[in-house]
């Protein structure tokens, strides 16, 4: 419980009707979650404007309304906070209703497009490798020390972030790392956050289906850098044309990482196989589990944090060697008869063109690569003929099936795909609408030392159709199939 007044610090109010005075019992933005002494924040969404819903609010029990806009009648022994964006409110009051449990604690936030989860997690099972206490905001899991909660979404809403960063300081974390999605950013959730450092991975096609155009895209990435304190990191991957973008304007210490240019933590893969890479960062030598040159970045920019939060050298390199891959991310399988599974999220066509070309670049020739790949619904179809010729240029068999098709009919995102294979490609094509048939046709059709990679869901255990999650894991799915093909 905390009083109102203490909530309201730094939210922007333009005026107040009633008392602030009051005791509140928790915060919400969603009209249905609103229970009796609640502050209700009414939202304005794409969809849907909380303003509408303050009378419902005020029926369930709130006991204070911060709005954009004062309602006609106001009612007696309820407390109106007029702001000027309920967005950045709603981030501040949360912030102060936990007792700003960012300023406890050494949080990292990562942004890009492609290995956010991958660079978080490692950060995470690095300090757990190191004994030093940390959680973890990821599109995968969330972790407070060894305990693990459900992810819903890549950057939740700011109340669940500042309650789980709340928790984290309670169980003694001292670290803490988390995704930044663009939307997130956009949204404000993160705002009225205090980050010690920030990271930009890459940034590459994907999600104009919100943003509309990669400049607004660029633009929702590099707010991260514009709120970093002048005492924070920003650690940017100077190997991507942007990163340099990211960096304009920060208060932050500036940072650098990458394979190509010179830059402060500087990565050089040695030797690559597919069970491991032998990677060279600041001249020092390591051997990890991971693969590929989207990894060799990862590892790169996680050195690179553990650098400039303090930590061993020596001991960094060390530990780095014995991380896992994340789940999802490249994830390496066998099958009885000899058969090579890889299972990664790759849903972007750069992420797509990189995965494959690391296979690629460590196969022997002899081999057959298939890959089996989707795009989902409801979402920016331009990458969709972009996908299809990708898969098809750089595998031997691409198959194209369904994805999370969500509200779309399957087939037709699949003749989306179908139109960016190009004519001398077209007869290394198969089209499987139904996912689990696609996995089962390429293990029946896969001989010894056959490479398969299924693209596109990673460490998802659902397909989403038509707004029902019908459980589907890649990874079972592949298992269950080398198991019916192991002659």
């Amino acid at each position: 419980m905390k009083i109102l007044k203490d909530i309201l610090y730094k939210t922007g109010i333009v005026h107040v009707e009633g008392s602030t005075n009051v005791a509140i019992q928790n915060i919400v933005f969603d009209s249905r979650a609103v229970k009796k002494d609640s502050l209700f924040v009414a939202m304005r969404g794409t969809q849907v404007d909380g303003h509408k819903y303050i009378a419902k609010a005020i029926e369930l029990g709130a006991r204070a309304i911060i709005c954009e806009e004062t309602p006609e009648n106001l009612k007696d022994g309820v407390t109106f906070v007029l702001v000027k964006n309920t967005a950045e409110a709603l981030a501040q009051a949360a912030s102060n209703f936990y007792d700003e449990p960012s300023k406890d604690l050494k949080l990292v936030g990562v942004t890009g497009t492609n290995g956010k989860t991958t660079t978080t997690t490692l950060m995470y099972d690095l300090c757990t490798a190191l004994d030093k206490k940390a959680g973890l905001i990821s599109t995968v899991r969330i972790k407070i020390g060894k305990h693990e909660i459900p992810a819903t979404h890549t950057t939740p809403d700011p109340v669940t972030i500042n309650r789980i960063l709340r928790d984290m300081v309670d169980h003694g974390c001292k670290y803490a790392f988390m995704e930044v999605s663009s939307h997130g950013l956009h949204q404000k959730r993160v705002h009225a956050l205090k980050f010690s450092g920030g990271v930009f991975t890459n940034i590459t096609h994907d999600h104009l289906d919100y943003h509309k155009t990669f400049d607004d895209y660029i633009l929702a990435k590099k707010i991260l850098f514009d709120i970093l304190p002048q005492d924070a990191f920003a650690l940017v991957n100077i190997d991507d044309r942007h990163g340099d973008t990211m960096l304009h304007h920060t208060k932050a210490e500036k940072k650098s990482f990458a394979l190509k240019k010179p830059s402060d933590y500087k990565a050089r893969i040695m030797e690559q196989q597919l069970n491991g890479t032998l990677i060279r960062i600041n001249e020092k030598e390591f051997w990890t589990k991971l693969i590929g040159d989207f990894n060799a970045y990862n590892m790169a920019a996680v050195f690179g944090v553990a650098m400039e939060l303090g930590f061993d050298e020596l001991q960094t390199l060390t530990a780095l060697s014995t991380l896992n891959a994340v789940e999802g991310r490249f994830q390496y399988v066998r099958s009885p008869k000899g058969l090579i599974g890889i299972v990664d999220y790759a849903h972007t066509p750069d992420a797509l063109k990189n995965v494959l070309e690391t296979i690629n670049g460590i196969r022997t020739g002899n081999e057959t690569v298939y890959c089996l790949v989707g795009c989902g619904g409801d979402r920016d179809a331009s990458k969709r003929p972009v996908m299809a010729k990708i898969a098809t240029q750089l595998a031997d068999k691409a198959i194209l099936t369904s994805d999370n098709p969500r509200t779309e009919d399957p087939e037709a995102i699949l003749r989306d795909m179908e139109k960016g294979v190009e004519a001398q490609n077209s007869g290394k094509r198969l089209t499987i609408t139904d996912r689990r048939e696609a996995i089962r046709t390429a293990c029946s059709l896969a001989s010894e030392g056959d490479i398969i990679l299924v693209a596109g869901k990673g460490h998802e255990k659902y397909q989403d159709v038509n707004g029902v999650k019908h459980p589907f894991d890649d990874l079972a799915e592949l298992n269950n199939a080398f198991t019916e093909f192991k002659k």
